[in-house]
């Protein structure tokens, strides 16, 4: 089976590790798992000096493969391992990471620009997490990263979208840019930070990740143990059948 990602080391010290899994860059539990080994891997080589995850296709990442969930329930343990994982190696990375994304930005998409450092967005970006119409649960520390807490729970509830500009003038991306610029401002950022003190920045990333209130691994984890609630409510199977289906679910 191809992987659902590349990875390129450029000379300067900035790996690009690029999303392409069409149609919609939706991960099944082992394009989860594998994508968490590299982006650890990518942080121990001392080649390595910043990250920059991005994606082809229509967007960013649409999350998990629901259509294999929907095939084998019992998956659900794996892909909610394999998304700590993800989100984990981002997060906790010694090294910076930039998040380039564009069009939908949705489920674990959100998890990787919530753990990331930096959110660089297209202007056709958008943020929403529709765990709740899809059965599950998740991804809302990594929300709550990037918007404060109310905007947070009405995103959640609702399953709303969130535009690039709104997004930007609420503090949750660094920039936001033309679809065509995307890939080049990304890695602008990288090699201006590439070219500091690799131990500096190090450093600088553990220190201040150190500082950050709470714990944002803890907080996923205990999101993560209502997902199995979740799916065992008679509701559950419903949404599911329902996204598959292409229609609104019925309750």
């Amino acid at each position: 089976m191809n992987s659902p990602f590349t990875t390129e080391v450029h000379p300067d010290g900035v790996a690009e590790v690029v999303l392409n899994q069409p149609p919609v860059n939706a991960l099944n539990a082992a394009g989860w798992h594998a994508l968490a080994q590299t982006i650890h891997s990518l942080g121990q080589q001392s080649d390595v000096r910043v990250i920059v995850i991005r994606a082809e296709g229509r967007g960013f990442c649409a999350g998990v493969d629901i259509k294999e969930l929907n095939a084998d329930q019992s998956l659900i343990v794996s892909v909610n391992a394999g998304n700590y994982a993800t989100f984990k190696a981002v997060h906790l990375n010694p090294v910076p990471v930039i998040a380039a994304v564009h069009g939908f930005v949705l489920g674990g998409g959100i998890g990787i620009c919530g753990a990331a450092d930096i959110v660089i967005a297209a202007e056709d970006a958008s943020f929403g997490l529709p765990e709740v119409d899809r059965g599950a649960m998740g991804g809302a520390a990594h929300l709550q990263r990037m918007f404060g807490v109310q905007k947070t729970r009405y995103l959640f509830f609702t399953g709303e979208m969130i535009g690039a500009p709104e997004a930007f003038r609420l503090g949750a991306v660094e920039r936001v840019v033309p679809r065509a610029e995307l890939r080049e401002t990304a890695l602008a950022v990288a090699r201006k930070i590439a070219a500091k003190s690799p131990a500096m920045i190090r450093i600088a990333k553990e220190a201040l990740t150190g500082i950050e209130d709470g714990n944002l691994e803890a907080k996923y984890r205990w999101e993560q143990g209502f997902t199995l609630q979740a799916y065992m409510s008679p509701d559950s199977a419903e949404t599911r059948r329902a996204f598959v289906d292409k229609r609104d679910a019925k309750f």
